[in-house]
């Protein structure tokens, strides 16, 4: 694997002893990494100031699509030497999140508490405004219920005297011919009375005179 040349500029070239020293690179990741960890060759990059960056496939777990990385160059001429060796991740490799400081995870989990906390009170508002409703409406049906109904007994039909009302309808009994009747039995019996006292009174008269 190769790095493109930006356009316009001439392709630089790889130094031939650098792209192959793949035994100095192997030698150099085994000091830091067990040899069962290191795959085969995968290419090579081309950087800056003639450095050869050769890549090996990682067969560490927990690390799919990383490289075992080692920069390689030539200093004056000289033989290849190893300038670096590291594990870096390649094109759609599993990363961790960026680093973050941990004042700033903590304002941001302070906030969301903060959030989370009146959210709930939100729910908890809205819970006993339910209940309200539903208490009132329990009020309403107990008002209801509680509303007087026409009540039947001996007397009443809702606050009705029914003895006003059969005194009101009731039929006059007696008739102005009862009255006149009575008041006649009345007036013949005092006639009787007197009729009596004269005859008794007459019987006192004759037995005076047959005194003499």
């Amino acid at each position: 694997m190769t790095s493109k040349p930006e356009q316009g500029e001439p392709s630089p070239v790889a130094d031939e002893r650098l792209t192959g020293a793949h035994d100095l690179a192997l030698a150099a990741l085994h000091e830091i990494t067990a040899a069962d960890t290191v795959g085969p060759a995968a290419g090579y990059t081309l950087e800056d100031d003639g450095v050869v960056s050769l890549r090996f496939h990682t067969r560490l777990s927990g690390y799919p699509g990383w490289f075992w990385t080692v920069s390689v160059a030539v200093v004056d001429d000289s033989e290849p030497t190893v300038l670096e060796v590291e594990l870096l991740p390649g094109d759609g490799a599993l990363l961790a999140p960026d680093w973050v400081p941990w004042a700033t995870r903590l304002a941001e989990y302070q906030a969301a508490q903060a959030a989370a906390a009146a959210e709930d009170a939100d729910d908890e508002a809205d819970d006993d405004d339910v209940d309200d409703e539903h208490d009132d409406s329990d009020d309403d049906d107990d008002e209801e219920e509680d509303e007087p109904k026409a009540r039947f007994h001996a007397g009443d039909l809702d606050g009705v005297d029914i003895d006003e009302l059969d005194a009101d309808h009731a039929p006059d009994h007696r008739a102005d011919g009862d009255d006149a009747d009575g008041d006649d039995a009345d007036d013949d019996h005092a006639d009787d009375d007197d009729d009596d006292d004269a005859e008794a009174y007459d019987d006192d008269r004759d037995e005076g005179d047959r005194s003499y």
